[in-house]
């Protein structure tokens, strides 16, 4: 048994309808950014977020800036891979009236208060994320990087269709080229093009009170090629959508099928396996050497992330048939549990 193939979409879309309900033909998957996420209506229910990991030599590096109707949050974190010195700062601001989330994936936004101050913003074909945070685990943080969107790279954006009411758009580009710096106190952390990447996870939907999900990415160099590879399990399941798809120099090639986690959610460090659920098209061990573990527990809010940091081991089946093996490559997977 195998899933039937999702529907590529190749036109400018939106979303939503003029009632701000799913857009039927906005159901399916797409290789540029061209759903435009005009979300509108269901007070309190609209989940809004742009999510960056920059994977360097020494550190990954990600900052979020995400709305959740109700408040705005955002977050920086780092961490060492040597030392495995990590840090994470959050601000929450209630109501967060002033944060404007754009409708496109590639567009500008920034966030700025006191504590924290992340701008990511895009022109031309790149986006400059600049961050700023006085008090960083006691130090100045200050990151100055430079993404860059390939012109001729596909990118994974797909709807998960839920219900007409209860739905999610979400683009994750990969494998973008990353350079410039990230300086914590008198550390500078130099990241170059040839082998930095970075990942963008962008989400623009209606979501049910509680849900659940698993990802998993990774984008990295593996000899002269720029690998990356993205797993959903658990929220897609049973929509006819997933979020699954390889890389190959910026080349994607979409995965039709549910893909199914397997891990031991008492302990998180032990190896987990993903694996395609009715073939052996993607047969991959995940062995992580970094837990993080972020906990939110205010009025409306009840979140628990688990995400690993760790190495990717396996193989991918290709369109020819023939087998790519994975080695060591670098990324992440986590298990997420919201009450939102």
């Amino acid at each position: 048994m195998t899933q039937h193939a999702e529907k590529e979409i190749v036109d400018v879309t939106l979303l939503c309808d003029k009632k701000g309900n799913l857009n039927p033909t906005a159901i399916g998957y797409a290789r540029k950014p061209i759903i435009q996420s005009n979300l509108k209506g269901h007070i309190l229910r609209k989940k809004k977020w742009n999510y960056w990991c920059v994977f360097g030599d020494d550190i990954m590096f990600s900052a979020t800036i995400s709305h959740l109707d109700y408040a705005a949050v955002c977050f920086v974190y780092f961490l060492e891979y040597e030392t495995q010195r990590y840090f994470e700062k959050t601000v929450t601001i209630p109501l967060g009236y002033k944060l404007k989330m754009p409708e496109n994936v590639l567009e500008t936004v920034s966030f700025n208060n006191n504590d924290i101050k992340i701008q990511l913003l895009y022109s031309q074909g790149e986006t400059q994320m600049t961050v700023t945070i006085p008090d960083f685990d006691g130090d100045l943080l200050h990151a100055d990087l430079t993404i860059k969107h390939l012109e001729d790279d596909d990118s994974l954006n797909v709807v998960i269709p839920w219900n007409r009411q209860t739905f999610q758009f979400t683009a994750k580009h990969h494998s973008l080229p990353a350079s410039g710096y990230v300086k914590i106190g008198d550390k500078r952390y130099n990241f170059n093009e040839e082998d930095c990447f970075a990942v963008l996870d962008y989400g623009r939907g209606i979501w049910p009170r509680e849900a659940t999900w698993n990802w998993g990415m990774a984008s990295q160099r593996c000899g002269n090629h720029r690998i990356a590879l993205n797993f959903g399990g658990q929220w897609t399941d049973g929509t006819g959508m997933t979020e699954n798809a390889f890389f190959v120099d910026g080349k994607m090639q979409k995965i039709h099928e549910d893909v199914i986690f397997k891990y031991n959610n008492k302990n998180y460090m032990q190896p987990w396996h993903i694996t395609t659920k009715f073939t052996d098209d993607v047969q991959l061990i995940f062995t992580p050497f970094f837990e993080r573990e972020a906990t939110t527990d205010v009025k409306l809010v009840k979140s628990s992330v688990h995400q690993m940091v760790g190495y990717y081991n396996g193989r991918i089946r290709l369109k020819n048939g023939r087998y790519m093996p994975i080695q060591q490559l670098l990324g992440t997977v986590e298990d997420h549990i919201a009450k939102w």
